[in-house]
């Protein structure tokens, strides 16, 4: 279940996006409409397109509605460089049968946070933030905090320092 957009304008963004991606050769294999049973409200269909390529506009920006690119690639090696060849790096995913191997590739891969089988929230004890375009700085946990404190050196005289 998806809700609606944020506003008009998204919506309008978020078709013209699924709508260049259909010119420059991908396929929608779902969604890629509104939902006939929602005439009010901003709403897209969950789509995902096929027959993209990571040159693609639709797989190089972010889109901010439920569009998922679907990219094919030859091996590990070619599936990390394919996920790392982006300006952003906020949060990724990895999928695979074996664990071992998800976690792997996860450490291979630029993202701020990285889930495994899965998705999750921001903990508020673990730090939150990208890489590349998508953020400097990191929010929540103890590195969130850093950015509002002025650490500081006092140097004492010997008569003052503790022997203790």
């Amino acid at each position: 279940m998806v809700g609606p957009l944020v506003a008009e304008r998204q919506r309008t963004r978020v078709e013209g996006y699924i709508a260049l991606a259909r010119e420059a050769g991908a396929r929608v294999a779902a969604g890629g409409g509104r939902p006939a049973h929602l005439p009010r409200g901003w709403y897209v269909e969950p789509t995902v397109l096929a027959d993209v390529d990571n040159s693609m506009r639709v797989a190089r920006e972010e889109i901010f509605g439920p569009v998922l690119c679907l990219i094919p690639y030859d091996d590990e090696d070619d599936a990390v460089r394919i996920a790392n060849d982006s300006p952003y790096g906020l949060a990724g995913a990895v999928w695979s049968a074996d664990p071992a191997r998800g976690l792997r590739i996860a450490r291979r891969l630029r993202t701020g946070s990285i889930a495994i089988n899965g998705h999750y929230p921001p903990f508020p004890h673990v730090p939150f933030g990208g890489f590349k375009e998508s953020g400097l700085g990191r929010e929540l946990g103890p590195e969130g905090l850093q950015s509002f404190l002025e650490p500081r050196s006092i140097g004492l005289p010997p008569q003052l320092r503790s022997t203790g």
